[in-house]
């Protein structure tokens, strides 16, 4: 079922990103977990795409089996990095075989073993790209798209991203996962931001609970989002006092309440990157009231 059509069925939800691990021996380990998350009654799962071919067999067998056999809908990436007409239309066509009917249209990063990458050089070059391609290839398939609340890293301009996020809509995405933030005020902006400019489509926030004050500061320097000063204070007072177990307490507390006010302010849901961990997911989720 198309993933638009369930969230204009249902009241406020959860739904979770997974990343297909690289070696099978970890699958069975990835499953428990996918299992201990359906307690939460996800509405759907995102799982991660392996560039040229990386992981991309493992994402396909993947969103298979948690389609078939845990009965989540799953919401498969797509990455513009090595992608040709042929092997995008290919792996869509092995989705819909397996009754997988959603993607999500994304540019991707750049291989960080190739410094002189260059997506000019790309058949694919931006993620509207993909949406334009797959809307026309594949019409019955549900399209969502990426959204930046802080302006993604190589925008040249807010104007410009928005422009661009507009454009992805006009092509054919049906609803928005935005990129991690920690500032609830930024959301709401873009949101009212996007709805001016015309773009009535749901815009589901992304939430990243902080586990570790290491891994927190790895994600942000990927990504790029901003952390409040005073968060940050908390998290590098805390770690040094107690170490990670202390700054795993805070960073619960805080993404619980960062998704408590998206849902009271109005958002469809929250989109949480579970990292594969079940634990602080449970944590958040369960203590949620919609």
């Amino acid at each position: 079922m198309k993933i638009i059509d369930l969230i204009n069925k249902n009241g406020q939800f959860i739904s979770l990103e997974f990343f297909p691990p690289k070696d099978r021996e970890s699958w069975p380990k990835f499953f428990e977990v996918v299992d201990k998350l359906k307690v939460l009654n996800p509405l759907f799962a995102s799982v991660t795409y392996g560039a040229g071919g990386g992981t991309q067999d493992n994402s396909l067998e993947i969103v298979k089996r948690m389609k078939q056999d845990a009965g989540i809908e799953p919401l498969a990436h797509l990455t513009c990095v090595g992608a040709s007409p042929e092997n995008i239309s290919e792996f869509v066509s092995a989705l819909q075989e397996a009754d997988v009917e959603n993607i999500l249209a994304l540019r991707g990063d750049a291989p960080a073993d190739d410094k002189d990458f260059d997506f000019n050089t790309q058949t694919f070059k931006h993620g509207s790209d993909l949406v334009t391609y797959v809307k026309d290839k594949h019409p019955g398939v549900g399209i969502a798209v990426a959204g930046y609340p802080e302006a993604h890293l190589e925008s040249p301009s807010i104007k410009e991203d928005f422009k661009w996020m507009k454009y992805k809509i006009d092509e054919g995405g049906e609803f928005i996962i935005t990129q991690l933030f920690f500032d609830n005020r930024v959301y709401f902006d873009f949101c009212d931001r996007l709805k001016g400019m015309g773009i009535d489509v749901p815009v589901l926030p992304g939430v990243l609970p902080i586990m570790s004050l290491k891994s927190a500061k790895f994600i942000l320097s990927l990504c790029g989002a901003a952390i409040p000063g005073k968060f940050l204070s908390a998290l590098e007072k805390a770690h040094a006092e107690g170490g990670d177990e202390a700054v795993y307490k805070l960073g619960i507390e805080f993404a619980t309440k960062q998704a408590q006010e998206l849902l009271d302010g109005g958002a469809p849901g929250v989109h949480l990157y579970t990292l594969n961990r079940a634990k602080a997911c449970l944590e958040i989720g369960q203590a949620l009231k919609f």
